[in-house]
């Protein structure tokens, strides 16, 4: 993980990086308007999104990017949001997000996507794991809320995978299309993590 600080506005901006095998996530910028835009303005993928318009304008990629970097100035910061970046290419394939962070409470939630093009080669997996280290190794978390839209059953296969408990289920509506659905919701307790990591755990996941 590697962390550069730079003065900005009056204060401290910390942005951090986390390297993988074969991703690296990092703050986004104004130079990832391009696939941003392309990635989310894709029915197929923003309707298993929450808060993602259809179509998907650059100008809503232009205030998402504007509205990370203001988060980014928070200090301790709330959210880290992550441009997934294709190493070598150095070519954004989607975003993972760590947000509302409550540090007393040791809880944060936040999500994934991953563009259409991309899928099914494991790096919504192998992002999601790095953030979920560094949820636990870096900043001590305790616990991770996540959730799926009813129906996305990879994104069910992947947490499950990495050791989440589906916990609830709650009304919710896709903004993208507009229809009413269900949120599984689901947990990661870092107990459960430590055990999954342990080689002498006796626990089975998968």
């Amino acid at each position: 993980m590697l962390d550069d600080e730079y003065r900005g506005e009056g204060c401290i901006v910390v942005d951090t990086s986390i390297e993988t095998s074969r991703l690296t996530l990092r703050p986004w910028s104004e130079e990832d308007i391009e696939p941003l835009t392309r990635g989310l303005n894709d029915l197929k993928l923003a309707k298993w999104l929450a808060f993602v318009p259809h179509p998907y304008a650059t100008s809503d990629a232009q205030n998402w990017i504007k509205r990370c970097q203001e988060i980014a100035s928070a200090s301790p910061p709330t959210a880290y949001e992550f441009a997934v970046e294709l190493r070598p290419e150095r070519w954004v394939i989607g975003g993972v997000s760590l947000n509302k962070i409550d540090r007393k409470a040791g809880t944060a939630g936040g999500g994934i996507w991953i563009a259409n093009d991309y899928q099914g080669r494991g790096y919504g997996r192998e992002a999601f794991e790095a953030k979920i280290r560094f949820a636990f190794d870096q900043l001590g978390l305790t616990k991770l809320i996540n959730g799926y839209f009813d129906g996305n059953e990879s994104s069910w296969a992947m947490q499950r995978k990495l050791g989440y408990r589906r916990v609830a289920e709650v009304p919710s509506r896709c903004m993208a299309d507009g229809r009413q659905t269900i949120e599984h919701v689901t947990t990661l307790l870092r107990s459960d993590w430590e055990s999954r990591e342990d080689p002498r755990s006796n626990r089975a996941w998968s």
